[in-house]
């Protein structure tokens, strides 16, 4: 990999060993009770509240829908929701609708959702040059519409039927579409694309406001991990967080490849964008989307951290991978 890559990684380290040190300190206040809110959540909400939304609605009320890729992404995006359904069917079978309904949803993510903007936009750049930088944004671009809001769908289903007044099919069904429609990851989605299909610009004032609010979302993230390591600790057992990181740095990049390749016949710089983007490590919405569902904290924490250190290890190998295609 680049000098530059390896910059951006330990950019990022540095900014979780900030977070960690002021969540050490307890500079913003103690560690909640079980079920209160603690320095880390709030700041979490506050990401999932308004500075998220900020960002999805002005990346689709500004996404040019004719100028996509689409064979490219088809060939990103399917194989990463099959997997993101299986581990979510695999853990939804294994756990039930139980104390944590959250948790396939969560484990799915973790598996699925990659640090796309502060190690694959470096990445793209410093292997792929220009060319491929274009397509890494294009899959930027879908990334979290596509994936959060499958996510969303699948948790509200099951919170809907682990409540224990579920009255039925009909009355979960109503429950989950108003709860998934009503959310901060979904309803600024559907707003900017209605925005989109009118076909006008965003106001100039209202677009500086969306950009400064979405520009807020990764530097809070990375402190937020650090924050999370701080009050919530390392998971007791490895076992689980060292199988969901295997997913996500080796067998979602070997789909993408293997799915793209053979099964939508792409090749060359194409193929070797998208495959690097399944590679990615774990992104830190995956921790957001943990904490507003108060499941696995620690364990998405433990993932994310995991799998950008041992993303130095496999990123080169599936570049020699592609190099030898």
């Amino acid at each position: 990999m680049s000098g530059l890559v390896f910059q951006k990684l330990l950019a990022i380290f540095i900014a979780v060993g900030i977070g960690w040190f002021v969540g050490r300190m307890r500079w913003l206040g103690e560690a909640a009770a079980p079920g209160g809110n603690d320095p880390a959540r709030i700041l979490s909400n506050v990401a999932f509240y308004i500075f998220v939304p900020a960002l999805l609605f002005r990346t689709t009320a500004r996404l040019d829908l004719t100028q996509l890729p689409w064979l490219t992404l088809a060939a990103f995006f399917v194989p990463v929701v099959i997997l993101l359904l299986l581990v979510y069917a695999l853990q939804r079978w294994r756990v039930g609708i139980g104390s944590e309904p959250a948790r396939p949803s969560v484990q799915a993510i973790t598996t699925t959702f990659g640090n796309t903007l502060q190690i694959g936009v470096p990445l793209a750049a410093g292997v792929f040059g220009e060319a491929g930088l274009a397509i890494h944004i294009t899959v930027i671009s879908l990334h979290a519409l596509t994936l959060l809001t499958v996510l969303t769908l699948l948790v509200e289903l099951d919170l809907a039927r682990a409540r224990p007044d579920a009255r039925g099919l009909l009355a979960t069904l109503r429950s989950t579409v108003r709860n998934t429609v009503i959310h901060p990851v979904v309803l600024p989605v559907l707003a900017g694309m209605a925005w989109n299909a009118t076909g006008l610009p965003l106001p100039v004032v209202l677009d500086e406001v969306l950009q400064m609010l979405g520009t807020a979302v990764v530097p809070l993230c990375l402190t937020l991990i650090g924050m999370s390591l701080a009050y919530y600790g390392w998971p007791k057992t490895w076992r689980g967080v060292m199988g969901l990181v295997a997913c996500k740095l080796l067998v979602l990049p070997l789909l993408v490849l293997l799915v793209g390749h053979w099964g939508f016949g792409l090749s060359g710089m194409p193929l070797a964008v998208i495959v690097m983007a399944a590679a990615l490590p774990t992104g830190s919405n995956a921790l957001i989307f943990a904490q507003r569902y108060r499941t696995q904290e620690a364990e998405t924490t433990a993932a994310i951290v995991a799998s950008t250190l041992l993303f130095v290890v496999t990123a080169p190998l599936f570049l020699a991978l592609l190099a030898a295609l």
